[in-house]
């Protein structure tokens, strides 16, 4: 191949933010990425993690071919065939032997930055048919999903700030500028809540740090950890009580709201000040301020969903969008509509028609051990290593890890890395690096690097602030000894399923067949779709059945994007609840609500842990990068000066912090960006264990918050963890 430099449009993969980059590339290297002036959705805005995608598409790190353990125990390089025949030889002989639920599936992150991550998994759980399936979700947003899902009948409808046409914003456990949004598709974040500010508008902030989010904010709101539901109630009855409820047209589409004013009766700002150390005043101008502007929106995150009340809290999120009439409306929260969603072509204003729909259940199965519910059709991932290292009937004895690292991701690393390591009779891992999960390995499938795969946003796209669709290929041909990604997906469900050998065309094939037959058209309309892959002709079909009837051809003939037009209200066409209407108070959250409120007579502990996001870091999945390490991209322990000195710590120090699940160290950092009470550690660090193959990441290892839970604390609707406003100690370290 000629070594000329060229230039090749890529979306970004390293975040939800999605942005057009333009890729310099010499022969089949990539030398430079800058942000793409000419994308139609991000106009050029790049982060450090966009200008990084050369370093990390080419980390020595990376693996190239499979890892096969071998007799003596050893991970080794083997051929692809040989990978997929060992794969093929156990998990079928394994489920035969022991039943589907013998195997688990654990789904990373990452999984919804790749084109295959979002392809293929679905096909993969129904050819094991196994329930024992666990994702990153109950790490994060599941609270966002069950609330969705308990109001609209829909777990996948959920509304997101229209940014660019808001008059209010209201930001609750959530650090844009730094995380870049999450549930909220928004290339440019900063400068969309500075030209927020720029026409008039006002930004409140609640979080108990000073976050570079907080201090772009008219109000910041420095709320004790763990309140977020609690102040939340007493906004909505504030709006009740004071008769500034106004839903607007929605109001014919909801049911419950005498109910729900029964409900939050007891949460007026005066019961819940002390217990949120927010004055009641302050409380109440909020919620004054929400039902005057024009227009607002109150969008959560990450700080609001994993805490003890987050299914509370992500449901009152959407119940004061609802009550202000912001729901639905432009300037509000509204429902993305994307190229590939399966939903009707737009129509005009009022021709929409709600009905009743299957509604949406909770607990439909339990998992064995602790019997926590199912939720979404997942379990909740604190619960995975008391599944493999308990015995009994039932057990995991096989577990398919695609683009995941719980050992460092979800709570009490140590005793899942143990049960990885000796409760197992076999584990594929999905995986570009050999990290603390995936050395636990009988198999490692590297997929290839980012420049090497076509990329379109499946999942991303249904929570873009302005509805657009892009595709592009990959920028460089894949090389020698590489499997595409799409391909390594199908062969893997091959294997498994009992059809090792086929050709992955069929799994393509089957997935085409299928959704022609879900959506009542004639097979033969297969012959229709153009694309060099399957998964080109699947993403063709998915457009030409999608609301926009778009095609493959029209996405290639447009590189930089297709505009779609701003976000429209279309509440009565996602609705799928039973009743056909919002049901403002489900049975769940109502039965929920008498822990809420229990919580108002808390006694706060003395210090608590939070934990915060970087710019230059997602999770656990990017410290492999020297061009991002560094700089605010370390993991230390932020404490405010006067805890410091109540605890005799000193800055650079080594803080010993301990809680329920153990003890871990790292350098003090005194701030008085963190409130008093309250200290604050990064998730996904922790890469100071043996056997992996990351050498950045080992050089400046950091220390796992999450070895300070034992798993044991959920919340109850959502089965998600409790990262958040977690009691802890903490000591100089000896």
């Amino acid at each position: 191949m000629s070594h000329e430099t060229r230039t090749a449009p890529r979306i970004c993969p390293l975040c939800e933010a999605t942005c057009g980059l333009t890729l310099t590339i010499e022969g089949t290297t990539v030398t430079g990425a800058r942000g793409d002036r000419d994308d139609i959705f991000s106009r050029g805005f790049i982060c450090p993690k966009g200008a990084s995608f050369g370093g990390l598409d080419a980390d020595p790190d990376r693996l190239r071919v499979p890892l096969v353990r071998g007799a003596d125990g050893e991970l080794r390089e083997a051929a692809w065939s040989e990978a997929f025949d060992l794969i093929a030889a156990r998990i079928p002989a394994l489920v035969e032997t022991h039943g589907p639920q013998a195997v688990g599936v654990v789904l990373g992150n990452p999984n919804v930055h790749t084109m295959a991550g979002s392809l293929y998994p679905p096909l993969l759980l129904g050819a094991l048919r196994t329930r024992n399936v666990f994702t990153a979700s109950t790490l994060d947003q599941m609270p966002k999903h069950v609330s969705s899902g308990l109001l609209f009948g829909d777990a996948h409808a959920i509304p997101v700030p229209d940014l660019d046409r808001t008059d209010h914003l209201l930001l609750i456990g959530a650090n844009p500028l730094e995380s870049n949004g999450s549930l909220c598709t928004a290339p440019d974040f900063p400068g969309r809540l500075k030209a927020l500010r720029g026409r008039g508008g006002t930004l409140t902030v609640i979080d108990p740090r000073r976050t570079r989010t907080a201090r772009l904010a008219d109000r910041h709101v420095a709320i004790r950890p763990g309140a977020d539901a609690l102040l939340l109630a007493a906004l909505a009855h504030t709006l009740l009580t004071e008769k500034l409820a106004d839903p607007g047209p929605l109001a014919g589409h909801l049911e419950g709201i005498d109910e729900l004013t029964a409900a939050l009766a007891d949460f007026t700002p005066d019961a819940v000040a002390a217990a949120c150390d927010v004055d009641a005043d302050t409380i109440t101008a909020i919620a004054r301020e929400l039902a005057a502007a024009p227009t607002a929106a109150v969008y959560a995150r990450v700080g609001s969903c994993t805490v003890e009340h987050g299914t509370l809290a992500s449901w009152l999120v959407d119940v004061l969008n609802i009550l202000t009439g912001n729901l639905d409306r432009p300037g509000g929260a509204l429902f993305p509509l994307s190229a590939t969603a399966r939903a009707p072509r737009p129509a005009e204003p009022g021709t929409r028609k709600a009905a009743p729909g299957k509604g949406f259940a909770l607990g439909r199965w339990s998992s064995r051990v602790s019997g926590h519910p199912e939720a979404k059709g997942e379990l909740p991932i604190a619960a995975l290593a008391e599944e493999i290292d308990t015995p009994g009937e039932g057990r995991i004895r096989a577990l398919v890890v695609i683009a995941a690292n719980p050992v460092l991701s979800a709570p009490d690393g140590d005793r899942l890395d143990a049960a990885l390591a000796d409760g197992l009779d076999f584990m594929v891992s999905v995986d570009p690096y050999l990290n603390e999960t995936s050395r636990h390995a009988d198999v490692v499938l590297p997929p290839p690097p980012p420049s090497q795969s076509a990329h379109f946003d499946f999942a991303l796209n249904n929570f873009a602030v302005h509805n657009h669709v892009r595709y592009t290929r990959a920028a460089v041909p894949l090389e020698d000894g590489r499997m595409d990604e799409s391909e390594l997906h199908a062969r893997l469900i091959l294997a498994v399923s009992g059809m090792h050998g086929a050709p992955p065309s069929a799994v393509d094939d089957l997935a085409i067949g299928t959704a022609l037959t879900r959506a009542g058209a004639p097979k033969e309309r297969a012959a229709e779709l153009t694309g060099e892959s399957g998964p080109e002709r699947r993403l063709d079909l998915m457009l030409r059945l999608g609301p926009y009837g778009l095609t493959l051809e029209q996405l290639l003939a447009h590189p930089h994007g297709i505009d779609l037009g701003p976000l429209k209200p279309r509440v009565p066409e996602i609705l799928r609840t039973r009743s056909g209407r919002v049901e403002l108070l489900p049975e769940p959250i109502a039965a929920d609500l008498p822990r809420l409120r229990r919580a108002l007579g808390d006694r706060p502990a003395p210090l608590v842990l939070v934990g915060r996001r970087h710019l230059r870091s997602n999770n656990s999945w990017m410290h492999n990068i020297g061009s991002l390490t560094g700089g605010s991209n370390v993991c230390t322990l932020q404490i405010h000066p006067d805890d410091a000195a109540r605890l005799g710590l000193v800055d650079g120090a080594t803080a010993r912090i301990e809680s329920s699940g153990g003890g871990i160290e790292a350098p003090a950092e005194i701030t008085d960006t963190v409130r008093s009470g309250v200290v604050s550690l990064p998730h996904g660090w922790g890469h100071n264990r043996p056997g992996t193959r990351m050498t950045v990441a080992a050089a400046h290892p950091g220390a796992n918050v999450n070895q300070l839970l034992d798993g044991t604390l959920l919340d109850p609707l959502s089965g998600t963890a409790v990262l958040n406003a977690i009691p802890v100690s903490v000591t100089p370290a000896p």
